[in-house]
């Protein structure tokens, strides 16, 4: 049985007449990492603060583990852990100092600080920057930190804002790895606008654009967008189109750049043995037949584009 962690129903945020975020609406259950995803400016970074708290919503509502945000706030923040899309770190303090502090600030009991700290450190790979100071940390270790802070009492959601901005590809690997991790024990809200992060950690995707949701659905389903009804095809002889318009299922047949042909055609009729059946008997020459992929890269961009001109 799935355990619901996050509610959030009709979210809408506006400010000075215009609306920021209208409606957003979805779930979250204990286990899953929720990616969300948007350009920048879409409306992210305002409804991860409505999430937490931190920003109440002109409508709607956020319930975590079942308790209302907005009628029983400290109850429900004292489930999340929160890194913010700048950390909020205390640079002159050591990594152990500050630790010490978030979790006495998360309600963590003293006889169970230390040990808390211990845990948050092994987990985000700190164990060996207990005492440096947070500010000779590396942009990737002060990240790390801040995620630490996040998990420090053992929250039932992580909600985490953009934690890879700025790092190198080493730092962005680890903590992804670390994101992943996350998943297992907590429910995780992962927010950014980078399209490969979302694919290789979350379970779900969420997409916001101008503040509207404009794709709900899993991972999966999100690449299945990728396989249009098209295929890229090779021949030694190219001047067959009108052939293969003649093969049932065919729609269009396009000459490319590369010297290979991109041909449509209709949903549910894919004429891939057709067309190998054709060519063998006519000798066109086939030495290449394979779908034709839009990467996840231009889904988005389908998905998140919308003619300002009109």
């Amino acid at each position: 049985m799935t355990t619901l962690t996050v509610e959030a129903n009709n979210l809408t945020r506006i400010y000075g007449g215009r609306e920021a975020v209208g409606d957003v609406s979805f779930t979250l259950s204990k286990g899953e990492v929720l990616g969300f995803l948007g350009p920048n400016g879409a409306g992210k970074s305002t409804t991860m603060k409505m999430l937490t708290g931190n920003l109440a919503p002109s409508k709607g509502s956020v319930k975590i583990c079942g308790v209302d945000m907005i009628e029983h706030p400290k109850e429900a923040k004292a489930l999340i852990g929160y890194l913010p899309e700048t950390p909020p770190l205390y640079r002159e303090f050591t990594v152990d100092e500050y630790l010490s502090v978030a979790a006495r600030l998360h309600g963590v009991s003293g006889k169970h600080i230390k040990a808390a700290v211990q845990r948050a450190k092994e987990r985000c790979g700190l164990t060996e920057m207990s005492k440096r100071l947070i500010e000779n940390l590396s942009k990737g270790y002060q990240q790390r930190v801040g995620i630490a802070q996040a998990i420090i009492h053992n929250p039932m959601v992580v909600i985490l804002d953009e934690p890879t901005v700025g790092l190198d590809p080493i730092q962005i690997r680890d903590i992804r790895a670390l994101i992943k991790e996350l998943g297992g024990e907590h429910s995780v809200i992962l927010s950014t606008h980078i399209l490969p992060e979302v694919e290789m950690v979350c379970d779900h995707v969420q997409i916001i654009d101008k503040g509207k949701l404009v794709f709900n659905g899993s991972i999966d389903v999100l690449k299945q967008q990728r396989h249009g009804n098209k295929l890229l095809v090779g021949f030694n002889n190219l001047s067959i189109k009108e052939d293969l318009l003649k093969v049932a299922g065919v729609e269009t047949v396009e000459l490319l750049d590369n010297g290979l042909l991109r041909i449509s055609y209709k949903p549910g009729q894919a004429p891939t043995e057709a067309i190998i059946q054709a060519a063998v008997k006519k000798g066109w020459g086939l030495h290449q037949i394979n779908p034709d992929q839009t990467s996840l890269e231009d889904v988005f961009v389908q998905l998140t584009y919308q003619d300002t001109a009109a």
